[in-house]
């Protein structure tokens, strides 16, 4: 019988190879292929590429746990959060610091570029249960805040001095949450209620003049992120698809991801154009080619 040492080796090792597989895919649009096996809680979450191209996600082998997949394969656990903290939703700055939603800690993480030292970058015992980030072109962060259990939510604004400022308290179950490229519309969506909403962003950051773009009939949302051309990749738990909806709500396409419960996803890969989708049910990573770069992606080059 393998020993338990030797078994999550073998588990990184299936997922490694998986990932390299994946990089090396036929490059058919819209169509999702498995990329790891095996590693993953039922927390799967959070996706989110840094600048050299690898992959972090939250909830491997434990709910503490941050993995790192490089693109050459290799699988690590990246840092474990500190006792009594739990990741959720990853973001990147524009100088490679980490910023990750801490939902049991009602803390907003931070680990610094070239470090993995963990410390509160903001903290606000108001928050409910912090889900998902955004960032701003101006290094803002907007954090998604739900409450379960009463079916609302709420929105955050954190400046870039870790100040917290609450722009909405009377939300449903806020959950994926995106800035639009050009900085002066936040997108935030609504879980049970399944409404999409958007805010516009004035100047100095806060939240104003709150419309709804689209409400949809059935399942569920979570994370969401945007193209370079502004269209929302919006993951339907209950539906196991990655819904395409163009800036004026209009749903352009529908992707099967295989899987149940998609919980988020990000861009990555060389170009900005994989996208990688954490999925619950089978608590793996699926990805898929897309035609544009993601505006994570983009906003994470190095300047030239």
């Amino acid at each position: 019988m393998p020993t338990r040492s030797s078994s999550s080796w073998i588990s990184a090792l299936a997922l490694a190879t998986a990932f390299v597989a994946s990089a090396a895919a036929p490059d058919a649009l819209f169509v999702a292929t498995p990329l790891t096996r095996g590693g993953f809680t039922g927390g799967i979450e959070g996706p989110a590429c840094d600048r050299k191209g690898d992959l972090y996600c939250v909830s491997y082998q434990d709910i503490r746990n941050i993995a790192r997949m490089t693109p050459r394969g290799e699988v690590e656990v990246f840092v474990a959060l500190p006792e009594g903290s739990a990741g959720n939703g990853i973001r990147f700055g524009a100088d490679g610091s980490m910023f990750i939603a801490d939902y049991t800690g009602h803390n907003v993480l931070r680990v610094l570029p070239g470090t993995r030292e963990v410390t509160v970058f903001a903290h606000n015992p108001s928050m409910n249960q912090p889900n998902d980030l955004a960032m701003a072109p101006d290094g803002t962060l907007y954090a998604s805040d739900p409450n379960w259990k009463d079916g609302t939510g709420q929105v955050w604004r954190i400046d870039r001095e870790g100040g917290t400022h609450r722009e909405a308290s009377d939300l449903g179950t806020t959950n994926g949450i995106e800035v639009s490229p050009d900085g002066r519309t936040v997108y935030v969506n609504e879980s049970v209620q399944r409404r999409l909403w958007t805010f516009e962003v004035a100047p100095g950051g806060s939240l104003r003049n709150r419309r709804l773009l689209k409400t949809f009939p059935d399942h569920g949302f979570d994370g969401m992120r945007c193209d370079v051309d502004g269209n929302l990749y919006i993951t339907r738990p209950g539906k196991g698809t990655v819904a395409k909806v163009s800036p004026t709500g209009e749903v352009l396409r529908d992707i099967d991801v295989l899987g149940e419960h998609p919980s988020n996803l990000c861009f990555g890969g060389p170009d900005g154009r994989t996208v990688y989708v954490t999925e619950a049910k089978e608590k793996r990573i699926v990805s898929f080619r897309v035609d544009r770069p993601g505006l994570e992606w983009k906003g994470s080059r190095p300047s030239r």
